[in-house]
């Protein structure tokens, strides 16, 4: 894979914190964008939220140094995606790169209305079986190592919010039924899981064929940078830049608190502030506009979630 070469000696001062949002390419596990960010950065202090699977593009959320601590607070709850879904044959893996289940299906005889019922059908509250070769852990081992290692995997459904699952473009690929969707949804839901019942609901077997992800939480594909150009920004300036810095990042996940310099003090030491009758996590900016850190209302403070502010 291209990016993957020698890089220019890391910096010995470390970088300032924030958050770097990548265009994950294909074919890159969200642990290699971890080890390429690492060296671009020049800090073995990058983490990442929520991960993407190999055959996935877009958005992936790192922390750099303190906003490592960040990761763990992001309201990233919602997600969209663009996706190609196959129908006509169902596969291992519920994508491309599982093996076939049977014969390819003739999709010739499939209407817009019953792909449309079909797609209502996995709209809204649903009650999905995750794919078997998903991250979740199953006594003690990651699902995928149990199917990949042979063993019949079965996993319980789960609910699961599907908001928006529209179809862009329709085309028929030989045997095959070619969809090109948007889907909203909930943290949680498998698009590929998507694929497989909407191909099994109409009895013809289906499957993913590309994956892009979109946005998650607040951070869209427009904050992402690919490898590449932070590749080319670190051989021109010795180290790639954040996307966010740290006080940028908690204003875009956050609504914002500012305080006065008694309580930003405070809370740089762990104190609670007066309650600010927000719902949810606040983000508290001093009076010099920079971060401290998290608070959430509970029994009558705004009550320190997480301290932001350099020790």
């Amino acid at each position: 894979m291209s990016g993957r070469g020698r890089e220019r000696r890391e910096p010995r001062d470390p970088p300032p914190p924030g958050l770097l949002v990548v265009d994950k390419p294909a074919g890159w596990t969200s642990h290699d964008v971890v080890g390429r960010a690492r060296r671009l950065m020049g800090t073995r202090k990058v983490g990442h939220a929520g991960t993407l699977d190999p055959m996935a593009t877009g958005v992936l959320v790192l922390g750099v140094e303190r906003a490592t601590k960040l990761l763990g607070h992001l309201a990233l709850d919602t997600k969209s995606y663009l996706a190609t879904i196959r129908l006509g044959l169902a596969t291992t893996t519920d994508d491309a790169e599982g093996k076939p289940l049977g014969e390819p299906a003739d999709t010739r005889e499939l209407t817009d209305t019953a792909i449309g019922a079909g797609i209502a059908a996995l709209t809204g509250e649903i009650a999905q079986v995750p794919s078997s070769v998903s991250a979740i852990k199953v006594d003690g081992r990651r699902a995928y190592e149990r199917a990949r290692a042979g063993e019949d995997v079965v996993l319980e459904a789960r609910p699961v919010t599907v908001s928006r699952f529209d179809v862009l473009a329709s085309r028929t690929e030989g045997p095959f039924r070619d969809l090109d969707v948007l889907v909203d949804c909930s943290s949680g839901t498998y698009v590929r899981a998507l694929a497989r019942d909407l191909g099994a609901g109409l009895g013809v077997g289906g499957h993913l064929t590309a994956l892009r992800r979109t946005r998650v939480g607040p951070f869209t594909l427009a904050r992402a940078r690919t490898l590449e150009a932070l590749g080319a920004e670190q051989e021109e300036h010795g180290r790639a830049g954040l996307s966010l810095d740290l006080d940028a990042a908690v204003a875009t996940a956050f609504p914002r608190r500012d305080a006065d310099a008694d309580e930003a003090a405070g809370l740089a030491h762990g104190r609670p502030l007066p309650a600010g009758g927000a719902a949810g996590t606040v983000g508290v900016f001093g009076p010099d506009g920079h971060v401290i850190g998290l608070v959430a209302d509970d029994r009558g403070a705004a009550r320190p979630v997480l301290v932001l502010a350099p020790a």
